[in-house]
């Protein structure tokens, strides 16, 4: 039992975390009617839907089959590199941060380590977290952090485009710089051939689309939250088990603990005053010691200023290793792998994600 109790807490850290800390709260403001008022449902029903599409998608394996094709149109190592981050960067635009690193993070491995090439896998899985984690923020369903704050403040479309799209040009310079410091080394890729279910692909990609349509209000939420898992009953109940629900849980209990303190008179006084400040720093220093999910649902109640709070919870996606979930995923995936090399991956990511973190916020300082 103790076993099973350890393996929970070791695979599900951030979820874990998340429910102590909610469980604490609730001593100090107990239950009652207003907890409700905590959850965003459309938050919740936007994310699995996106999840379980994806889930689906990999299933028939859709993102493999797209990404080896462009793949194996590159030689050598390095045009490989800046192909897997392109791909990790524009996967996650539309699939979330998580899903583009579960999905890509394995086709790294494959070709770096069918080829020869495994000195590179240290600085090719840190570029695609980066890049992960940078070109999910245009797009409000790139990170989970951007659809909750795209819903709760109620974000047009059009401006939230217009916030992010600095930041993501300014973060695809400086991704596209640091993959030359592969060297372009010849490389041949062995990698398997699979064919393509087109039935089953074009019925999830009509589900993806749905998806996103609810995401941009075209339509009730509560649509896709009947639509999607019966359709997925009968063409892949797989997909509705493999859902990340640690991520949906996580969401759930942060949105407890962030109500209950935003109803702590000392804590609301405390963060607004730090929030005033700048919004913008503190998100981005709040980031590296709470991750960046739980970071904009607890600052979402102490601040209007959503733009600077928005590009704060997305830059601040670098930096520490718990920064971002995805980052967490990343550095899973590598360990799978390299169990011998955990000092060395986390001092080269260190080194990189600190970098683009101080860079961006010198660069969004000059701009807001």
């Amino acid at each position: 039992m103790m076993k099973m109790i350890s393996g929970f807490i070791k695979k599900n850290m951030v979820l874990t975390i998340a429910i102590v800390a909610a469980a604490l709260t609730c001593f100090i403001i107990p239950p009652d009617r207003e907890y409700l008022g905590y959850f965003d449902f459309k938050t919740l029903t936007c994310l699995f839907c996106v999840l379980a599409v994806v889930c689906a998608l990999k299933n028939v394996r859709f993102f493999y089959i797209l990404a080896q094709k462009i793949v194996e149109k590159f030689r050598n190592t390095r045009r490989c590199v800046i192909a897997l981050v392109y791909i990790t960067f524009i996967g996650s635009m539309f699939i979330a941060n998580d899903m583009a690193l579960l999905t890509f993070l394995p086709l790294g491995y494959l070709i770096l380590t069918s080829t020869g090439k495994e000195k590179y896998m240290a600085i090719t899985f840190i570029l695609q977290n980066i890049s992960a984690n940078l070109g999910g923020m245009l797009t409000p369903f790139g990170n989970p952090q951007n659809l909750f704050l795209y819903t709760k403040f109620n974000i047009p479309t059009f401006e939230f485009v217009q916030i992010m799209l600095p930041p993501f040009v300014f973060s695809m310079l400086l991704i596209t710089a640091c993959c030359f410091l592969v060297k372009p080394e010849k490389l041949e890729f062995m990698g398997e051939a699979y064919n393509l279910n087109r039935k089953k692909t074009a019925l999830y990609l009509v589900l993806f689309a749905l998806s996103i349509i609810i995401v941009f209000r075209v339509i009730p939420y509560q649509i896709g939250l009947v639509i999607i898992p019966a359709v997925l009953i009968f063409a892949d109940r797989k997909a509705l088990l493999q859902v990340d629900y640690g991520l949906l849980g996580t969401f759930a209990a942060f949105f407890v603990f962030a109500g209950n303190m935003a109803r702590i008179d000392a804590v609301r006084n405390f963060f607004s005053a730090l929030l005033e400040k700048s919004t913008l720093v503190f998100s981005i220093l709040s980031c590296q010691i709470i991750s960046n999910v739980p970071s904009a649902v607890l600052l979402s109640q102490f601040t209007e200023n959503y733009k600077e709070l928005l590009l704060g919870v997305n830059i601040g996606g670098a930096g520490t290793l718990i920064a971002s979930l995805a980052s967490l995923i990343t550095f899973r995936e590598y360990i799978k792998s390299n169990p011998s090399e955990g000092l060395y991956y986390i001092g080269l990511f260190s080194f990189f994600n600190f970098a683009f973190v101080i860079i961006l916020t010198l660069a969004m300082l000059l701009i807001i």
